[in-house]
């Protein structure tokens, strides 16, 4: 199938980053949101990015206008009657994401690949949500999408192979690596990502080390680009917590249990750098 036209369900960092590979690829594009704010937010996103691109010499400036162009807000689900893929990375919660499949199901073209960006919930259990388990799949895309590289793929227990080359080719296009994961708890990225993220709150839960302290010991003697707990407060303490009782639920191994500071940081509201506050403070520039 030749996909042309896509749904990209959700206008947050994650939605709009996924919007603006797609455009900048050439495919046309309709952004959803039902919050009109997050919308218009994730608009502004976008056409900030692709100003930094040209300012920064990667994009010329017509190149970002044919780009932005190709770009539709909407603010109707229906919409969705007009894609041959639709991608969607709504909030990670099992049973949001099978209400708006189950309505995708029922607006989208027979035809339509039903992808989803969820980054640890079973595609299968998504799939069943809906009368094509066969064109259902996962399409994982990293933060921050228009420069992370990998995109994981993975397939439901029905996911029939043309839909898997479809999304593979897809992939490549918009110059991103595909990888493809079987479908278990938290794929790859997140199973081995989260629990060093749980372990290294750990270790500030025990005072083996102050928070900057363990990030400085990832980043000069592992060479990560940052900190295991600046990544956390980037990623959101909520969104670290979920994948960890996805995991440990999933897989039934108390070697994923949550660190009980983590927890302690949600109910606190501390939930990283998008509330102002987690394991560093932030303010508003």
């Amino acid at each position: 199938m030749n996909v042309k036209t896509v749904m990209v369900v959700g206008a947050g960092q994650m939605g709009s980053g996924i919007a603006q590979v797609f455009i900048s690829a050439g495919y046309d594009v309709y952004l959803h949101d039902k919050a009109e704010s997050q919308l218009e937010k994730g608009i502004d996103n976008i056409k900030a990015n692709l100003k930094r691109q040209v300012d920064k010499g990667r994009m010329k400036q017509t190149e970002a206008d044919e780009a932005f162009g190709r770009l539709v807000p909407s603010s109707e689900l229906e919409d969705g009657s007009k894609a041959d893929l639709v991608v969607e990375a709504a909030i990670e919660n099992m049973d949001i994401k099978k209400d708006i499949f189950q309505q995708l199901d029922e607006c989208t073209p027979p035809h339509a690949i039903l992808a989803t960006n969820t980054s640890s919930l079973p595609i299968t259990e998504i799939a069943a949500a809906t009368l094509r388990p066969k064109q259902v799949i996962g399409m994982h895309f990293m933060n921050p999408v228009p420069v992370m590289k990998l995109v994981e793929i993975i397939r439901g227990l029905a996911t029939s192979d043309d839909v898997f080359q479809t999304v593979q080719t897809t992939a490549l296009s918009l110059q991103k690596k595909p990888v493809e994961v079987n479908d278990f708890p938290g794929f790859v990225s997140n199973r081995v990502l989260i629990p060093m993220i749980n372990e290294a709150i750990y270790a500030v839960h025990e005072g083996v080390a102050s928070v900057e302290d363990i990030d400085q010991v990832m980043t000069l003697g592992m060479n990560h680009p940052m900190g295991p707990l600046t990544l956390a407060d980037f990623i959101g303490l909520d969104t670290c917590l979920y994948i960890m009782e996805t995991l440990h639920d999933g897989l039934g191994d108390d070697k994923y249990r949550p660190c009980p500071l983590l927890r302690k940081y949600v109910k606190a509201g501390w939930i990283g750098k998008k509330a102002g506050r987690g394991f560093y403070q932030y303010h508003e520039e």
